[in-house]
């Protein structure tokens, strides 16, 4: 165990020694703010206590931004200055390795997610004060981002395994998690049984539900699954390498 959480607080370290972690956690309040405010209206347009809006930008930043750019280094890095083969000789176990990375970045992202628990305590407990909010959609949509986010690092930690280069891993990370998050858009205008497939394999799909405060146990078991499953090919992507 010690070696998992000597890990797991090395990678978390790592972020804030250099200038990633602040830069990430500062362009992405700036964006989420711009685009809660002004797109489509603006959240005031809205005219009803609702974070309906932040729970669809978030889960899109996190895909196209945050996760990739957080993940991108975790294995590539390693591998690119030569200090996986050292990491991988050392007296811990690969699972150590791969859980205690992934729990790492987890915790920078989940720091982020959670950050934004400010927009509900300043708009509708703190200073602004603009009314009675349900709380039951926020905190089941905040549940979802947490297993959105748990599935999402696991697939950007999956992808570093597999590649070479921090930028590879990047576009890559990118690419797969936009088509699962754009492919539940395609399921609704093709209907039938690919619809209902491609729905199936949609994060967003899976997500919506928690972002209207209906917390559905499918739902919570496929972003476990493919957390789970994202971990055990990591792993044994790692075993093959040392193997190799």
């Amino acid at each position: 165990m010690r070696p998992l959480v000597s890990i797991t607080k090395r990678e978390f370290r790592a972020y804030f020694d250099a200038p990633l972690a602040y830069v990430v956690v500062c362009i992405s309040f700036v964006v989420l703010g711009l685009a809660f405010f002004t797109l489509r209206g603006g959240f005031f347009q809205i005219d009803r206590a609702s974070l309906q809006l932040l729970f669809e930008y978030v889960p899109f930043g996190l895909s196209l931004l945050v996760v990739p750019v957080v993940t991108m280094r975790l294995i590539s890095e390693e591998r690119r200055s030569g200090t996986l083969e050292m990491l991988i000789t050392l007296p811990v176990k690969d699972s150590d390795v791969i859980l205690g990375k992934y729990f790492g970045a987890l915790s920078l992202v989940l720091t982020l997610v959670l950050s934004t628990l400010a927009y509900p305590l300043i708009m509708f407990k703190g200073p602004w004060s603009l009314g009675t909010i349900d709380m039951q959609p926020v905190l089941s949509g905040y549940l979802g981002l947490i297993l959105f986010s748990a599935a999402t690092v696991a697939v950007g930690l999956l992808i570093s395994a597999l590649t070479e280069s921090q930028a590879i891993s990047f576009f890559i990370t990118v690419f797969v998690l936009g088509l699962v998050w754009f492919v539940g858009d395609v399921a609704d205008f093709m209907g039938g049984t690919a619809g209902a497939v491609l729905s199936f394999l949609s994060f967003k799909s899976h997500f919506e539900g928690f972002a209207r405060g209906l917390i559905d146990t499918r739902d919570i078991v496929f972003f476990l699954s493919i957390t789970v499953v994202a971990l055990v090919v990591a792993f044994r992507a790692l075993e093959r390498r040392k193997w190799a």
